[in-house]
């Protein structure tokens, strides 16, 4: 504190030294306080009729004493942050900008300072339920529906637009299944998440909920689901039921393998079978089984881009993980996944004499998936996330290919 001390005073002197020809009070007060900075400057010689003040600036004493010493501290600690600039702007520059929260849209955790819609428009007694089923952090979602809108396009009639009423009963669907979904892994994994930083402040980890409270909702919303399944075929009822077998055990592959990545691609891309049967009331195997394949394909991408947000917390606790298990091999390995997602997408299109739209679109999403894979840094939390939140726009990309390429077929 003494090195910052003399720092301070001969920065104040340089200061008030270089403006004392432009200000003419400067000198005054220059001199006025210089005694109190500097043990060297001499004393005043006028006595002092009034002892409680001083005469030189017109303060209480006291007060003088008071600002000096909150002018020196300040000093100082301007110095020190000055000093620590130069090892945390690396941090920074590293982190994205951001702080180091592990922060995933599709985390559901709710950090501490983060405000979100839910917290603003929701009544207190719903939020924790409303976080649960991460309906602030909707990319989820759109990675759920995305297979299940490719899969209805696909399958409507040459110069014709995909059914509107199909499309938003799996829209609310994937709503639901999401939300159950998350709500099963809190339910399996509340030991782990309190353990983990991104998800320690789960509803159910961080005591929010019950889980007797998270089991009544994980049945409402099941519930809402069946009511959405009913409105299908009998083919498509049988197949849809049988994603639940997937859906509850996914929880648990983290603990049995290094690929629950690819688990979770046969999961979240279930509706690439189911969308078409909903249209067609039977499967088209040439058609829908590259579709599923793609989708697979392009899980294990950016489900391993985003579990490198949680390598160091996997490692602590014991859970698996692609990201582990490729380590530093990771882009050669989802560089390869990419171009079988793309093959895949490509060979469906093919099976279902789509338009040249759809290979314009194919193109695009190619670039935009490179993008990701080439850019990604993966030692970087927040870039990770950012590159995992993008796939929204690649499911976006193929979905209008789709819709064109069917439009002019």
């Amino acid at each position: 504190m003494a090195v910052f001390q003399r720092l301070s005073r001969s920065r104040l002197l340089h200061t008030l030294h270089h403006h004392h020809h432009h200000h003419p009070l400067s000198n005054r007060f220059s001199h006025s306080i210089f005694p109190l900075l500097s043990p060297s400057s001499p004393a005043p010689t006028t006595p002092n009729p009034n002892p409680s003040t001083d005469s030189r600036i017109r303060l209480p004493i006291s007060q003088y004493e008071n600002f000096t010493s909150k002018f020196r501290f300040n000093s100082s600690v301007l110095l020190l942050q000055n000093a620590c600039i130069s090892t945390s702007s690396g941090v920074a520059e590293k982190e994205g900008g951001a702080p180091k929260t592990n922060g995933g849209d599709a985390g559901g955790s709710k950090k501490t300072g983060e405000v979100s819609w839910v917290d603003l428009y929701l009544p207190e007694k719903a939020r924790p339920y409303a976080h649960l089923a991460r309906l602030d952090k909707p990319i989820g979602t759109w990675l759920l529906a995305w297979p299940c809108f490719w899969s209805i396009t696909l399958a409507a009639f040459p110069g014709n637009l995909p059914d509107i009423k199909m499309l938003t009963l799996f829209g609310c669907g994937a709503l639901l299944l999401r939300g159950a979904g998350c709500t099963v892994n809190d339910l399996l994994d509340r030991d782990i998440d309190t353990k983990v930083e991104r998800t320690k402040l789960r509803p159910i980890a961080s005591g929010a909920l019950t889980p007797f409270q998270g089991i009544c909702f994980l049945g409402f919303q099941l519930l809402l689901g069946l009511g959405i399944l009913l409105q299908l075929n009998n083919y498509s009822r049988v197949l849809g039921a049988s994603s639940l077998l997937l859906v509850f055990s996914y929880p648990l592959m983290k603990r049995l393998t290094f690929w629950p990545q690819a688990y979770l691609g046969l999961t979240f891309n279930w509706g690439a079978l189911l969308g078409w049967s909903a249209v067609r009331g039977s499967l088209d195997p040439a058609v829908v089984f590259p579709l599923y394949i793609s989708g697979v394909f392009w899980t294990l991408v950016y489900d391993t881009i985003y579990a490198h947000q949680d390598k160091e917390d996997d490692m602590k606790v014991g859970v698996k993980s692609t990201a582990l298990r490729f380590g530093d091999s990771t882009k050669e390995w989802v560089t390869g996944f990419g171009i079988a997602c793309i093959s895949s997408l490509a060979l469906s299109g093919f099976h279902a004499n789509i338009g040249w739209p759809f290979y314009a679109s194919l193109a695009a999403a190619s670039g935009q998936l490179a993008w990701q894979i080439f850019m990604v840094d993966l030692s970087c939390r927040a870039d990770c996330n950012r590159k995992f939140v993008s796939n929204k726009w690649f499911g976006a990309l193929i979905f209008s290919g789709i819709l064109f390429g069917r439009l002019v077929s």
